[in-house]
């Protein structure tokens, strides 16, 4: 569904020398862009094509051009005429049967051969390996590059009274197939008669005829073989009837054809196919005029899409460029040179209506009522001529149609509502040529800037625009091109339902001249009678009715191209303030132009689309020539997101995350965008290259309109919307937060009103956000987040932060509220129980009841009858749920017999639940509760019932406490008799006993006065202060006090609390000695100094003293062993850093887009680089990191020298925390990590800390100064070497280099010394000791 538009139609008149003079031929240099033409005078002219850089030549009345005269003999003339790009010379062939080599840089002619009988044609082949040449006796001389003849064949046999002694073949064509391996020949006879002829193929390597066709009244030698090779086109005239192109394959056998439409005398000569074949060109000459048609092929239909007209004596004739496929140059006898670009334009309008152009008709099809591929439609639109442009117009209702026709008319038709076209099925509606007193040349561009103005760039002066042009005010014109503003009237009254497509009269109201070349304008969606006017190279000027080009359009980078776009859009986009315009424009290259940048280099095709009520442009739907599908959104267009977000639109090649694919792969080659369907239908169009239409609907799209009908408040469209392309149903909930969703809960209800569909809804909601999970990569929420926190002030309750029990909740109460009552509703409510998180069975079943005890009832209340059967609603229920769940709910219920029936319903075996209900039903009832609840796992209800079941269940009431200790505490409220609740409280501490919670279960044992088992339990868990209390409780003897206290001392001193025991000896045991040796092993020197000092005695004194001298001698040496270790460290973690930078640096900079590899390639390479070495050579730091690696290994089993050195319990620590850390393994991809957690475990812990403050003080008091000054210094070089070390590799961590100046241990320690060493970090110094 597109129409061939033509945008571009540069031309330039040769100065021909000589008057009569007349243009023959024409040959094209593709490499230096030349164009070549042979005039029967024997001149060669010689001509550059449009390019930049010669623009201003093409347009002109009569342009310079290189002339050359061929010198031949007297009667002599050109004949045949082609380039050979392998001699970069002209080939030329004379009616004397001269084959001549021309120069044309060095303007020589050379003499490479002769035939007899004249040439008649000459004809290269594809790879330009060979030459095909045939005289006018009906000979194929085939030659190569040296001119040797390769084979000479016949062209076909001759009548008997032929005379052999003239040229007896008036014309002939060779036309080779785009291999080469074959060609095809058609000849015709000067004094032949018959007009039967036959088509021949011959071989190409051995010169043999491989096939004919039959006989057939072919029309002259109009032959030309598709490049592809699949057909060979002629023309075929059969007596009375309009003449007919037809196809042969290549065994010479007819395959199709097609009336090209005209009158029986017309008269086709040329036939030619463009580069791609898919476009085939023909020059009919008919009794007025001459024509260029062109025709297109889809769907088994080929379409007339352009026709253009010249006069009979311009004598046109035309080629194909041979690399560009929609470029076609013409030319005329009188050298009037016109290079056609021409560009497919999509036929879908805006509102998704396709207008097909085929010959005089428009076939109309509105996609959004029914999907017609092509050559079906709806009806279609009839003109007096082929149709050559159209312009289409839908705004409030209004449907109007211009177009331009091969004659030079224009036609206006308004056309009926959409809503009413289905009404037009079928019909023809033939439209009339517009009245008007001027004509308006040649329009290239045309639009409507509103519902009574046209816009169009208009030609004058130029050969076919002469056509146009013979009234005497356009023969005034100058010649150039004219931007024309041309208002509208209808002389007929408009029926709403009917079409008008007579009676309108255009009026040219403004005409400005052009200067430059048009590429295209395009209608300002945001303004009134304005519209965007392109020039070639991009440059875009706004134009506005009455005022003119008011100057250069982007006043913002938005309207800017940087190239010529012959496809050119302006859509109106949102600002959250108002609508702007946005210029979109596809150059010839792929080049997708967007506000000023280029966003995509490989676009093949786009549209936009819009769920917006003003109609502006939400989505850009992007179809690349890697045959991908992108849905944009527009904000992201806008904000410049798009290179990062979607990979510069070019698919990876890896196999990626079906989650995280951001484009549609579009199933077959060739595919283009073709339109789409606004608002909530959410499709893209595509047609592929067979003709055939495909409409998808991509996810994006989808969602995007779902959510704009939900924030629009329509539900019921929305969840249409959902159910049709099976969304998840959790987007109604999620859109806007769940929480906003209950307060719209009763709408919800209200306008879906079928409760088929709330069902199917309320059995879809779970507990996740999809807009966060499933479609987070397609969805951008259209609520603010403060929207989504809105707190349900009416659900408040247990169900607060559940989503599920909180919307069925809302659900449920809209369903009570405003659906009347019906078994449906009932089933509907039902559901909304069941599926509740957890599910609310039990109240579910309660309604159950209710409908059983109405049927048990037996009553005739009228009310019944909106309720299900009792048995209908179970089995609903029971379809819903879990039938172990629903009848443990039953039985929760303590309805014996509803559990009976759901067992029942739920198939159950009888025998394996009846003897069970029936042994429940002999017992009492808080029995048989206690026994469900038991049996339920409700165990605070069974303890209630067992409880109130008497004093004859005690047993069982204390067995179900400690079976579950979370009931103790209810069991004590519940429970009054003294003696019952000691029982209680002393099984709680048993629990806690067993569990190790000894303070707790000391603690329970005092409240129940059993003090053995309390002064057990602190005894257990080390609470010395405990056990003697207890002791002194239980009134021990002086030997049983002693005896415990020397058992503490020993367990202490094995729990590592050798300062707890030593409070014992010297409280308890008196025992002075044993208690000064506890403190010194406790580190705790103040203390021991004191109570020697309190004993006066000089040995315990001397003791302290030298144990204290030997602490701070072991201190002192491993302080300095922590200090050369953390300096091991910090060089090797440099070491490895700088080597990982280094590998990253050269993989970045020999990255060959390793999104070009496939899986397994880029596994491999991962694996490989992965498992590097980083203790290869070229880093600084190497060297000195070999030497401390097998150290390194073997010293992180160790602890840190501050926890060794503290005391036996920091040892511990040390140990405990290095064995969770890990070996710091070699290589590895954690090593850095390890040997930075590995110096952070390496600082002094508080309690190292608080016995080296200590210890500090105690030497001074022993006169021991400078040992305490030298451990200080020590223990104070060490903290700050490890605080350094750790600040600098948190400095390098987040950096990608590494500063050997900066970034060393010197350098951090002298700042840190400068920063830290008055901080709480060094509070265990003393000052006094600092001075040296």
């Amino acid at each position: 569904m597109n129409n061939l538009k033509l945008y571009s139609d540069p031309s330039l008149n040769l100065e021909l020398k000589s008057t009569g003079e007349v243009v023959s031929f024409s040959a094209l240099d593709i490499e230096r862009n030349r164009l070549f033409f042979a005039s029967s005078n024997n001149f060669i002219y010689t001509t550059q094509l449009p390019s930049s850089q010669n623009e201003k030549i093409w347009g002109k009345t009569f342009s310079h051009s290189e002339v050359e005269p061929i010198d031949l003999e007297p009667g002599d003339f050109i004949t045949a005429f082609d380039y050979l790009m392998e001699k970069e010379a002209l080939v030329v062939g004379t009616s004397s049967g001269l084959l001549l080599l021309h120069n044309v840089d060095d303007n020589a002619t050379e003499v490479v051969g002769r035939v007899e009988g004249g040439v008649k044609c000459i004809s290269p082949s594809p790879d330009g390996d060979l030459l095909g040449i045939i005289t006018g006796f009906g000979q194929i001389i085939v030659m190569n590059h040296d001119w040797d003849v390769l084979y000479e064949n016949a062209l076909g046999d001759l009548p008997e009274d032929v005379d052999l002694s003239e040229p007896t073949f008036s014309s002939c064509y060779i036309s080779w197939r785009g291999d080469g391996k074959y060609f095809v020949t058609l000849g015709e006879l000067d004094s032949s008669s018959s007009s039967h002829k036959k088509l021949k193929v011959w071989e190409r390597d051995t010169g043999e005829l491989h096939a004919a066709s039959e006989s057939k009244a072919f029309m002259g030698t109009v032959l030309e073989w598709m490049p592809s090779g699949a057909k060979i086109a002629s023309v075929e005239k059969v007596e009375n009837k309009c003449p007919s192109i037809v196809f042969f394959e290549r065994n010479g056998l007819e395959r199709s054809s097609f009336s090209i439409n005209e009158l029986t005398d017309a008269k086709v000569e040329i036939l030619k196919w463009n580069c791609n074949s898919d476009l085939l060109a023909a020059v009919v000459r008919s009794e007025t005029y001459d024509s260029i048609k062109i025709w297109f092929f889809s769907n088994n239909h080929w379409y007339l899409k352009q026709e253009i007209r010249y006069l009979r004596e311009d004598g046109v004739k035309f080629a194909w460029h041979p690399t560009k496929s929609l470029q076609l140059i013409c030319w005329t006898l009188g050298g009037h040179v016109t290079v056609n670009s021409f560009v497919w334009v999509t036929a879908v309008m805006e509102n998704s209506t396709a207008l097909v152009i085929d010959e005089s008709k428009i076939l109309a099809t509105p996609l959004s009522l029914s999907l017609m591929p092509p050559p079906m439609y709806l009806f279609n639109l009839k003109f007096s001529s082929a149709v050559r442009d159209i312009a289409f117009y839908t705004k409030n209702s209004k449907n109007l149609l211009a177009a331009f026709l091969s004659d030079g008319c224009l036609c206006v038709a308004e056309l009926p509502p959409l809503d009413t076209w289905e009404e037009l099925e079928g019909k023809e509606l033939s439209v009339e040529a517009s009245s008007s007193e001027t004509t308006f040349g040649l329009f290239l561009h045309l639009i409507w800037l509103d519902a009574h103005i046209l816009l169009g760039v208009s030609r004058f002066g130029f050969s076919h625009s002469n056509y146009f042009s013979r009234t005497a005010s356009s023969k005034d014109m100058p010649h150039g091109y004219y931007l024309q503003e041309i208002e509208l009237s209808c002389s007929e009254d408009h029926v709403p339902s009917l079409g008008t497509c007579t009676g309108w009269h255009a009026r040219i109201a403004n005409q400005i001249p052009l200067e430059g070349l048009v590429i295209g304008i395009a209608p300002n969606p945001t303004k009134n009678c304005s519209a965007f006017v392109q020039f070639d190279g991009g440059k875009v000027f706004e134009y506005i009715s009455n005022l003119g080009i008011t100057g250069e359009a982007p006043k913002t980078e938005d309207m800017s191209l940087s190239s010529s776009c012959p496809w050119m859009s302006v859509v109106p986009v949102s600002d959250s303030v108002s609508l702007r315009p946005l210029l979109f424009g596809l150059d010839d290259n792929g080049r997708l132009h967007v506000g000023g940048n280029i966003i995509c280099n490989n676009c093949g095709s786009f549209s936009f689309y819009s769920n917006s009520a003003d109609l502006a442009i939400t989505h850009l739907i992007l179809g690349t020539k890697q045959d991908l599908l992108f849905v944009l959104d527009i904000g992201d267009v806008l904000d410049g997101k798009l290179e990062v977000q979607y990979e510069k639109f070019v698919h990876a090649g890896n196999k990626r995350r079906e989650e995280d694919k951001n484009f549609i792969n579009i199933w077959e080659r060739g595919a283009k965008v073709i339109g789409v369907l606004h608002g909530d239908e959410a499709a893209v169009i595509l047609q592929t290259a067979r003709g055939n239409l495909e409409c998808i609907y991509p996810r994006k799209l989808v969602l995007a309109s779902i959510m704009n009908a939900l924030v629009q408040g329509r539900f019921r469209d929305g969840l249409l919307m959902v159910r049709r392309h099976r969304i998840d149903f959790n987007v109604i909930v999620d859109h806007c937060g769940w929480q906003a969703f209950l307060q719209s809960a009763a709408e919800f209800v209200r306008q879906v009103n079928n409760l088929s569909y709330i069902t199917e809804f309320v059995c879809s909601i779970k507990n996740e956000n999809i807009t966060e999970t499933l479609y987070k990569n397609y969805i951008s929420l259209p609520c603010p987040r403060e929207a989504q926190d809105v707190q349900a002030g009416d659900f408040k309750g247990s169900f607060t932060n559940n989503k599920v029990s909180s919307v069925l909740m809302s659900i449920r109460r809209a369903l009570e509220e405003q659906v009347s009552e019906s078994p449906a509703r009932e089933l509907c409510i039902l559901t909304t129980l069941a599926r509740s998180d957890p599910p609310a069975l039990e109240e579910a079943l309660e309604r159950v009841k209710i409908i059983r005890e109405m049927e048990l009832s037996g009553s005739d209340d009228p009310h019944r009858k909106s309720y299900p059967s009792a048995e209908e609603a179970l089995k609903h229920l029971l379809w819903l749920s879990d039938s172990e769940a629903v009848y443990q709910a039953s039985l929760g219920l303590y309805d014996l017999h509803l559990a009976a029936i759901v067992a029942l319903n739920s198939q159950r075996d009888p025998k394996e639940f009846l003897p069970f209900l029936q042994e429940l039903e002999r017992m009492p009832v808080h029995l048989m509760r206690y026994k469900i609840d038991v049996r339920l796992h409700r165990h605070e209800s069974a303890l209630k019932h067992i409880v109130s079941a008497g004093d004859a269940y005690y047993a069982d009431c204390l067995n179900l406490m400690k079976e579950n200790p979370q009931l103790f505490p209810l069991g004590l409220q519940l429970i009054t008799d003294p003696s019952k609740r000691k029982e209680v409280i002393e099984a709680w501490g048993d629990h806690f006993n067993n569990e190790e919670c000894f303070e707790d279960a000391a603690t329970t044992y005092l409240c129940c006065s059993s003090l053995e088992k309390a002064l057990k339990a602190y005894r257990a868990c080390g609470n010395w202060r405990g056990v003697m209390t207890v002791a002194g409780l239980l009134k021990l003897g002086k030997e049983e006090i002693m005896q415990l206290t020397h058992d503490l001392c020993e367990e202490l001193q094995a729990l590592g609390k050798p300062g707890e025991a030593a409070k014992i000896a010297l409280e308890y045991c008196g025992d002075v000695k044993s208690g000064i040796e506890l403190l010194v092993t406790a580190r705790d020197w103040e203390e021991a100094l004191r109570v020697a000092f309190m004993h006066k005695s000089d040995d315990l004194i001397s003791e302290v003293k030298n144990a204290s001298l030997e602490c701070s001698s072991l201190l002192i040496g491993e302080y300095e062993e922590g200090l050369e270790k953390v300096g091991k460290y910090l060089a090797r973690y440099l070491a490895v850093r700088q080597r990982r930078l280094l590998l990253a640096a050269k993989l970045q900079s020999e990255d060959q887009s390793v999104n070009d590899l496939d899986d397994d390639t880029a596994s491999e390479a991962s694996s490989s680089f992965s498992g590097m070495s980083a203790y290869t050579t070229g880093c600084p730091y190497l060297q000195h990191a070999y030497l401390v690696l097998e150290d390194l290994v073997v010293e992180t089993r160790k602890g840190s020298a501050a926890s060794i050195s503290s005391s036996t319990a920091s040892k511990g620590r040390g140990t405990r925390r290095q064995r969770n850390r890990g070996k710091i393994r070699a290589g590895s991809p954690g090593e850095e990590m390890a040997l930075v957690e590995h110096l952070k475990g390496m600082s002094l812990t508080s309690g190292a800390k608080h016995e080296l403050k200590s210890l500090l003080v105690s030497l001074v008091m022993l006169g021991k100064e400078e040992i305490a000054k030298k451990l200080q210094r020590t223990g104070e070089a060490f903290q700050l070497s490890q605080m350094a070390a750790v600040k600098l590799a948190e400095d390098t961590i987040p950096n990608n280099i590494i500063d050997e100046h900066a970034h060393t241990l010197e350098h951090y320690v002298h700042k840190l010394r400068s920063e830290q060493l008055h901080s709480d970090a060094f509070v265990w110094q003393y000052k006094v000791l600092l001075s040296s």
